[in-house]
């Protein structure tokens, strides 16, 4: 098959805030790619998560590109979102603090995120999709790729 038929190599992603059980929005990303292991990386896109977490609008990948970078601007998606999930466990301050109490937890969630930014490298084959979910609370994440 040549190149002018073949299918594009394409990415999506979509961010899932397990700590709330919500899609993720408003988190901003940066598509980078690169040709071989040892080659540079090139901007060749960026989005935001809408309502659903998703990024609809990322472009193909060039021809010859090997390598994916997905980088996570998560630090803002946090601490814009610190009053709401605060807010949402005022109910259950006391069932909380005992809950820490019992775990080698952090003691002080207000600062963010532990994790200021995520950034994800995989390789891709020409002609294929790649959706690669984000799985993210304050203080970890999970990425898989998903279909």
């Amino acid at each position: 098959m040549s190149s002018e038929t073949a299918a594009p190599t394409s990415v999506s992603t979509h961010i899932l805030d397990t700590s709330v059980g919500r899609p993720a929005e408003g988190v901003a990303l940066t598509l980078s790619v690169r040709s071989g292991s040892d080659g540079a990386w090139t901007a060749h896109g960026a989005s935001t998560t809408d309502a659903d977490g998703r990024c609809k609008d990322l472009p193909s990948l060039p021809d010859g590109t090997t390598h994916v970078r997905l980088d996570f601007a998560v630090e803002e998606y946090f601490v814009s979102n610190k009053h709401r999930v605060s807010h949402q466990h005022c109910g259950h301050r006391k069932a909380h603090q005992q809950a820490e109490e019992q775990q080698d937890a952090p003691r002080v969630r207000d600062s963010g995120a532990f994790f200021p930014e995520v950034a994800i490298t995989f390789a891709v084959q020409p002609g294929e999709h790649y959706h690669v979910p984000l799985l993210l609370n304050p203080f970890g994440y999970s990425v898989y790729r998903g279909s």
